[in-house]
């Protein structure tokens, strides 16, 4: 496996990141330990949650799943740069109450224990604000993290589906009050959606932050669902089967997999190797459901994308160019 440094921290991560949103919803305890531990074994040490995984009244499942795991033993935590997030509401579905969602102070300290308690840790490595917050002010919020920080029961805050103009706004202010800011942003990014490029990643660039592409796949579009389709193998829900529904899509999506299928590359593999040639990104994350979903993951981070298939990937779906001048008409 092989690993980059993440921001401006001290940590050393892999270049994969693991999901673990399915787990609980799609994968059983003892797979999504299976998984884990196998994860563990090829060297990602980077795990990516978030309090409300395990979604409706299974909010909160995901982390506990994490947490049994780590209970294992067998240095598991140690070895594990954990990663968690906060802002949905953890009340029942249709039970809001004021002051359990968001990034207000007091839920802010309030989600965190619970974590801590769902995760049976005492730290979280890097404690990621799920969205933007239009009611709190980042004043408020760097208080309420400079707390856990002094606490010791996080390392460092990230931020999640972030705009170019968020990161700017919440390190300034981190910045005016002697604080370190946002470390990481995780993002939306693959070769279907690339919009990040104008805004986010240069922002992140710019501050320091390391880049961690959510959906590489693009929900399943980029991991040869044509192909599937041929063989009776697509799922006929979901978002690349809405996606598909469109003429432009659907051809777009084939002229991706003949390309690869012509250089015997797999598509989901040349989708995370893609990610991983984008300057600034650091990696990508990964939701496995089953362990052949993981090998075909790991296999992705030794494969050298040559510059044919580069080219032929960029004329396929073409990036918006370098802001400011992808503004220009």
């Amino acid at each position: 496996m092989k690993y980059t440094q993440l921001g401006r921290t001290g940590l050393k991560v892999s270049r994969l990141v693991l999901g673990t949103m399915n787990f609980g919803p799609q994968t059983d305890e003892g797979d999504s330990h299976a998984i884990m531990d196998a994860a563990l074994a090829s060297g990602i040490n980077y795990f990516d949650t978030a309090n409300v995984y395990g979604w409706g009244e299974n909010k909160g499942r995901t982390e506990e799943i994490i947490g049994t795991w780590f209970a294992n033993g067998g240095g598991r935590r140690d070895k594990t740069v954990l990663a968690t997030k906060v802002y949905g509401n953890m009340t029942g579905d249709g039970d809001v109450w004021p002051n359990h969602d968001r990034l207000s102070a007091v839920n802010i300290r309030r989600a965190v224990e619970a974590s801590l308690k769902r995760l049976q840790t005492d730290y979280i490595d890097i404690y990621q604000f799920h969205h933007i917050d239009r009611r709190t002010p980042f004043e408020e919020i760097w208080q309420a993290i400079d707390v856990l920080i002094q606490q010791g029961k996080i390392l460092y805050a990230g931020s999640s589906n972030f705009p170019g103009y968020k990161i700017a706004q919440a390190n300034e202010t981190a910045k005016a009050h002697g604080r370190v800011g946002l470390v990481s942003e995780q993002c939306l990014y693959n070769l279907a959606e690339r919009r990040a490029e104008m805004e986010v990643i240069p922002a992140a660039q710019e501050y320091g932050l390391g880049v961690i592409p959510w959906s590489p796949l693009h929900g399943g579009l980029l991991g040869g669902v044509l192909k599937k389709e041929s063989e009776g193998k697509r799922r006929k829900d979901g978002r690349s089967a809405s996606a598909l529904e469109n003429t432009t899509v659907r051809e777009q999506v084939q002229r991706y997999e003949d390309l690869l299928d012509k250089h015997g590359i797999a598509p989901g593999e040349a989708a995370l190797a893609w990610l991983l040639t984008r300057p600034g990104v650091t990696g990508p994350i990964v939701g496995p459901r089953t362990q052949e979903q993981l090998d075909s993951a790991l296999r992705a981070v030794e494969l050298e994308l040559g510059d044919e298939v580069l080219s032929g990937l960029d004329e396929i779906f073409p990036g918006p160019g370098p802001s400011p001048e992808a503004f220009a008409w």
